[in-house]
């Protein structure tokens, strides 16, 4: 991956914790910066897909408790084959 060179202000303290972070780690400075700069980066990206892309047969309306409670004991009858739940 080629890098673009830029300039930045940053706060004293801020370099002085990284300073220090990089000794820490023997890495250099410039590699804790670049790893700021991709979270940033990540963080604010808008995603062209949706996390979650699947959809699901329903009545299009949020299920009562007691409609919840009926399909997931029926699922369970089903899969259990028995048509008792385990």
């Amino acid at each position: 991956m080629s890098m673009k060179r830029t300039n930045v202000y940053a706060d004293p303290e801020d370099l002085a914790i990284i300073k220090e972070a990089a000794k820490r780690r023997g890495i250099s400075e410039a590699e804790i910066i670049r790893q700021g700069i991709h979270l940033a980066a990540m963080a604010n990206r808008v995603w062209d897909e949706p996390l979650f892309s699947r959809t699901f047969a329903g009545p299009g309306r949020t299920l009562a408790k007691d409609e919840v409670r009926d399909v997931v004991a029926d699922a369970a009858q089903r899969e259990s084959g028995s048509g008792t739940a385990a």
